[in-house]
């Protein structure tokens, strides 16, 4: 899972670079650095998952990213269809908060995992 947690981490902090040129920019780094964190906790720091604290700040940040994909859910119909979503800024930011949920939630389950005492 540390190198699954490594992988998503990447791919959000890629995610967060190319909201550079975006109108709404600033706001989308700040989403995507959500999961980004909770990616580098569980890679490195899995057990910090299982305490109260965090556990509930998890759980807090999924559901905001629940939240957040019904709120930014696309309603450009085949939203799904490549030629609708490369052009459609509505239809990739509707994506982008189903691939946060995703990551949140493969975060959740590394957390619930048995886990062995960090170096």
């Amino acid at each position: 899972m540390r190198y699954l947690n490594l992988l998503l981490c990447t791919l959000m902090l890629v995610f967060i670079a190319v909201q550079y040129n975006d109108p709404d920019g600033l706001s989308w780094m700040l989403i995507y650095s959500v999961p980004a964190i909770w990616c580098a906790i569980a890679a490195f720091r899995r057990s910090w998952l299982r305490q109260p604290v965090p556990r509930a700040l998890l759980l807090a940040s999924l559901a905001a990213a629940v939240a957040g994909m019904v709120l930014f859910w696309p309603s450009t119909p085949h939203w799904w269809a490549s030629e609708v979503w490369y052009d459609t800024e509505t239809a990739r930011e509707g994506m982008g908060m189903m691939i946060v949920v995703a990551v949140l939630c493969i975060v959740w389950i590394s957390g619930r995992r048995r886990v062995a005492p960090d170096a």
